[in-house]
């Protein structure tokens, strides 16, 4: 049995010599995980004894976490845009750029919604978030416009190919009291024909050059590769979709894509080949990154 300290201090050095990223914050996370608390409690409290059956969970995970297992897949779940998802190896880990994504999509619905009159009768915004994984962003936005009072307004689809993501996905919706608000279909990137066409299309498709896997660290490995793997120049899943994006947006439409912090003048490039009446602009992450390409029908 040793006090909160004690442990922290030996735990930092086993995972800096494991090659952690963030020594410091893996192992606060896993002793709270591990007593059953939060972090804070643990920061806070450096002379609490810790016992020997949650000194037991935290050597177990130290371990997993040691071998280069994520945090988020040893404690089960991770935190994204205020809300906590459930995260294992069926999808990708949430990470915190991608909440630039949503902070923009919700901006566009609201933007949308108070535009112009809304007639009862009136269809709702339509929004598709194409590779959805886990369904972080789709959940994400629907608890956020249901907060504004306008979810009843706006009708969300999580679009991926892998069915194991998609019973993540539904998980994490029924988690958040958002499985009446959010559809999951199975299809690849968008369904073959898309009947009605989107208001806004979102995505957090894999941008990672195949070549620059291998050199990514070693807590990636356990992530799905596809999830990660965007072919040769990392475009290569984004190109697809750009490409369909004529027929699944509506005249006025708005495409919101993430890319990787140097795929800014490329993914540009893209759509100026692509559809070249279309605007593309890139958006800043909050480290003052590119990170979402925001594309607008003419």
């Amino acid at each position: 049995m040793g006090n909160v300290q004690e442990l922290i201090r030996t735990a930092i050095e086993r995972l800096r010599a494991a090659g952690s990223e963030s020594p410091r914050l893996d192992a606060e996370l896993l002793l709270a995980h591990a007593i059953g608390t939060d972090r804070t409690v643990i920061v806070a409290h450096p002379e609490a004894t810790v016992s020997d059956g949650a000194a037991a969970r935290f050597e177990e995970g130290l371990a997993r976490r040691a071998a280069g297992e994520p945090v988020a897949y040893i404690r089960g779940f991770k935190e994204f845009y205020g809300l906590a998802f459930a995260a294992d190896k069926r999808a990708l880990i949430p990470r915190p750029e991608t909440e630039r994504l949503v902070e923009l999509a919700e901006a566009a619905v609201v933007r949308r919604l108070a535009g112009a009159p809304r007639p009862h009768g009136t269809p709702p915004v339509r929004i598709a978030d194409v590779g959805t994984g886990g369904g972080t962003i789709a959940v994400s936005l629907a608890v956020a416009l249901r907060r504004r009072g306008i979810g009843d307004d706006v009708e969300i689809i999580g679009i991926d190919d892998d069915p194991e993501a998609l019973a993540l996905a539904r998980e994490n919706a029924v988690g958040h009291a958002v499985a009446d608000r959010v559809r999951f279909i199975e299809a690849d990137l968008l369904p073959p024909v898309v009947a009605t066409p989107y208001d806004l299309v979102l995505a957090n498709l894999p941008y990672v050059p195949s070549d620059a896997i291998p050199g990514l660290p070693v807590a990636a490995s356990f992530e799905p590769r596809a999830a990660l793997d965007g072919g040769p120049d990392g475009l290569a899943v984004i190109a697809r979709l750009v490409t369909r994006l004529p027929e699944a947006l509506v005249p006025d439409g708005l495409a919101l894509l993430e890319i990787g912090s140097d795929q800014s003048e490329a993914v540009v490039g893209l759509v100026r080949r692509e559809l070249p009446d279309w605007t593309c602009e890139v958006e800043l992450d909050l480290a003052g990154q590119p990170r979402v390409a925001r594309i607008v029908r003419a």
